[in-house]
């Protein structure tokens, strides 16, 4: 006795229910830890209402913290070695610019030695990073 049973065939639907369950996981991960990739060191910095300025390529930044500690962008550095430094990385570069960013709770005079260093190593352009005034409402 043979039964009429229906042809077996392939079915060639993608099932798509564990890919957008990856897809979510993985956008959850981006959203949580992009806060966390912010570059730089967390200071204090001074309140003015200076407009922002416009690049088209990353800057090398310069952060000194309130205890006085220099980073040039996430790496630690002390003054000493802040000159030969910069002349090392701006050595094959056309655009010597930097960006300096320094807790209101650093001292004038510290804040002058960094830049004095900055000019010897031959860097004319210095730019000071400041957060925006927001009015009281």
């Amino acid at each position: 006795m043979e039964f009429n049973r229906p042809s077996r065939r392939l079915l060639a639907e993608i099932n798509v229910t564990p890919f957008v369950d990856v897809m979510l996981v993985l956008l959850i991960i981006f959203m949580v830890t992009a806060p966390m990739m912010m570059q730089g060191v967390d200071v204090n910095l001074p309140r003015t209402t200076t407009e922002p300025i416009h690049t088209e390529e990353e800057r090398l930044v310069i952060t000194i913290t309130a205890k006085r500690e220099l980073y040039l962008n996430e790496y630690k550095i002390t003054l000493d070695s802040l000159e030969s430094k910069l002349e090392n990385i701006f050595r094959n570069r056309s655009d010597r610019a930097v960006l300096l960013r320094a807790d209101q709770a650093i001292p004038y005079g510290f804040v002058m030695n960094v830049m004095a260093a900055v000019r010897r190593s031959g860097i004319k352009r210095i730019g000071m990073v400041t957060e925006p005034l927001q009015e009281v409402l």
